[in-house]
């Protein structure tokens, strides 16, 4: 009987890990723009092309353009405080992870998507919607 507990609990030990392994990292800066409405931040992760879908923007943008956006928006509908941002969902596999957020602002909440992809070792935005709740 003490075998089966301790073989249980190296099992679900074991699930655990695997299931964090799995899970999606998003990288800290990228909460902590979205948190502080920091679109220079941000746009360190961007491709240098990136399809975006802000507002009434909709379509695919050079890095620059993408935070200019991006400022803009911020700008306009200012994150509420530093735990602006919460993650709802992120999956992923090698190489690529999508993520789903909410964003608070002063002016209502906001649905956030994005896309990262991994290149050379650093993650990129390849997509990124930021649309009205």
């Amino acid at each position: 009987m003490q075998l089966i507990k301790k073989i249980s609990l190296v099992i679900i030990l074991f699930l655990s890990l695997l299931t964090l392994n799995s899970t999606a990292q998003v990288p800290n800066d990228i909460i902590k723009s979205f948190d502080t409405g920091d679109s220079k931040l941000l746009s360190g992760f961007f491709n240098p092309n990136v399809e975006l879908v802000v507002l009434d923007n909709d379509n695919v943008y050079s890095k620059s353009q993408a935070e200019q956006i991006v400022a803009s928006f911020f700008n306009s509908f200012p994150p509420v405080d530093k735990n602006a941002f919460t993650v709802i969902h992120n999956s992923g596999k090698e190489g690529a992870k999508s993520v789903i957020g909410k964003l608070q602002t002063t002016k209502g909440n906001f649905r956030v998507y994005f896309l990262l992809k991994k290149t050379d070792a650093k993650e990129y935005i390849h997509q990124l919607r930021i649309e009205k709740q």
